[in-house]
């Protein structure tokens, strides 16, 4: 899936072998089977092109890293503790992140009116 995400494009069987390069020596079978496998599980979409396919990912590296942490989450019996923890792990720049993230998918609260009054 790095391979197929890095390059964020459709990809052949062959192009995947050739890009794990000599540190990875696979055989060509085994990385077919992965593909399709990653493709029967939903992960990779395919069309045929000649003998061979084309495959692609579904969604993006970022979204499914998101789908793991939601169901990380909600396999918790104490989702508010289980996310004190997480974020305790965090780096500085993470939690940077972080709020960076939330100000883009929380709406800025109202100005609170001074006097509390509705006027």
């Amino acid at each position: 899936m790095t391979r197929v995400w890095e390059w964020n494009r459709p990809v052949t069987v062959r192009e995947v072998l050739e890009g794990l390069g000599p540190e990875r020596p696979l055989a060509y079978t085994t990385v077919m089977t992965v593909m399709d496998n990653l493709h029967r599980k939903g992960w990779l979409r395919r069309e045929r092109i000649g003998r061979a396919y084309r495959y692609e990912a579904v969604s993006t590296r970022a979204a499914y890293s998101a789908a793991l942490m939601n169901e990380a989450w909600s396999t918790s019996d104490n989702p508010a503790a289980a996310l004190v923890h997480f974020f305790g792990m965090m780096s500085p720049e993470q939690l940077g992140a972080l709020r960076d993230a939330l100000r883009v998918v929380q709406p800025e609260a109202p100005a609170e009116h001074p006097g509390g009054g509705g006027r």
